[in-house]
């Protein structure tokens, strides 16, 4: 691909993300190309459909997510990345509701593959440091990620809520 079209590809996808948060599932593809200083051809020559649009920023995503994951480490990496997790749910509720809606089912079981490594490493750290119980396993650990994350998504949480969700999934797992 020629530079060019990856700085396009990549500004299309920075502003997606902006677009679907600030005005909502509904936002027009077309909003996203102006923004993007693009034609609505570039936007479709990338990505499509608007299905297409959303599966490359829920992939980038979880690739961020994972990068994340991997550059915390130590006792408390579990719980900030649980922390950075939900926030970062919240901020995408447009995108997530609008993939919900049109039925769309994204399948990048790689990426996840690859964030439950890095949560999984995590959980180890934290389980050496000694904040959280031994007998936590991973799956349990992905479970509640998911949970407190759909609540991020689906239950008009503020910060303040989040925050004594998290808390008490935290004294959870923490180590007796």
């Amino acid at each position: 691909m020629r530079s060019d079209a990856v700085r396009n590809r990549a500004r299309i996808l920075d502003v997606a993300e902006e677009v679907f948060s600030e005005l909502g599932p509904d936002a027009p593809t077309e909003e996203v190309a102006r923004r993007a200083g693009v034609a609505i051809g570039t936007v479709f020559r990338h990505f499509p459909t608007k299905n297409d649009l959303l599966a490359a920023i829920m992939k980038r995503l979880l690739d961020r997510l994972a990068e994340s994951a991997g550059r915390l480490g130590g006792g408390d990496g579990l719980f900030a990345f649980f922390t950075a997790l939900v926030a970062e749910a919240a901020s995408k509720r447009a995108v997530v509701d609008l993939l919900a809606r049109g039925g769309v089912e994204i399948r990048l079981p790689e990426t996840v593959g690859v964030l439950e490594s890095a949560v999984g490493e995590l959980l180890g750290q934290a389980q050496a440091a000694g904040t959280v119980a031994a007998g936590v396993r991973l799956p349990e650990v992905m479970a509640l990620l998911v949970s407190v994350c759909q609540g991020a998504l689906h239950g008009g949480w503020d910060t303040e809520l989040r925050t004594r969700t998290l808390a008490v999934v935290f004294a959870g797992l923490a180590r007796s």
